[in-house]
């Protein structure tokens, strides 16, 4: 069971997400959305083949998916990076085709910008371990960065992404908030 979170409106808290490249194309059986629907409560976009094959047809690498040992390395680099731009990690998780970052920010940076940063530094510790071809990337274009409302809505995100964790639950090292 997750540890309660409290939360702290003088340093709110962002749940980040990034999914890998090409893993989730707009028109596919996973739910997406894109720049024009993009706002709560709009439903997610319609299943199309027609966007899945041009979505498919623009892609010069082929889709990334993270193995396990990808998706513990990126468990493990997270709480570091986040150390590196000045935010407090609460929790991450890291799927095969996605990434959900759970951070508190000083309330003078956006999440937006979080989530480029973060996108940028695990890219490059990934490269690091894993190169990849000359031009290809980890990630997809943009992702979601979400401030957390209120303190239920925080603990629902946390046990959200606890849930989702690659890594063994006895060696999570999630500590509960001081």
């Amino acid at each position: 069971m997750p540890p309660q979170q409290r939360f702290t409106p003088q340093l709110p808290s962002w749940h980040i997400t990034f999914n890998t490249y090409g893993t989730r194309l707009h028109g596919a059986a996973a739910p997406t959305v894109d720049k024009q629907h993009n706002e709560r409560p709009e439903p997610f976009l319609t299943r199309s083949h027609i966007r899945v094959e041009s979505d498919s047809e623009r892609m010069k690498f082929p889709p990334r998916y993270c193995t396990r040992e990808q998706r513990i390395f990126v468990e493990a680099e997270l709480p570091v990076i986040c150390d590196r731009g000045g935010w407090n990690h609460r929790i991450c998780a890291a799927g095969a085709d996605h990434v959900h970052l759970l951070c508190d920010v000083v309330p003078a940076v956006h999440g937006e910008k979080v989530r480029r940063l973060v996108k940028r530094w695990l890219g490059q510790s990934l490269s690091e371990r894993w190169p990849l071809p000359q031009g290809a990337t980890w990630w997809a274009e943009e992702g979601s960065n979400i401030a957390m409302g209120d303190e239920r809505y925080l603990n629902n995100c946390f046990a959200y992404i606890f849930n989702q964790r690659a890594t063994p639950p006895a060696s999570r090292g999630v500590l509960a908030p001081e």
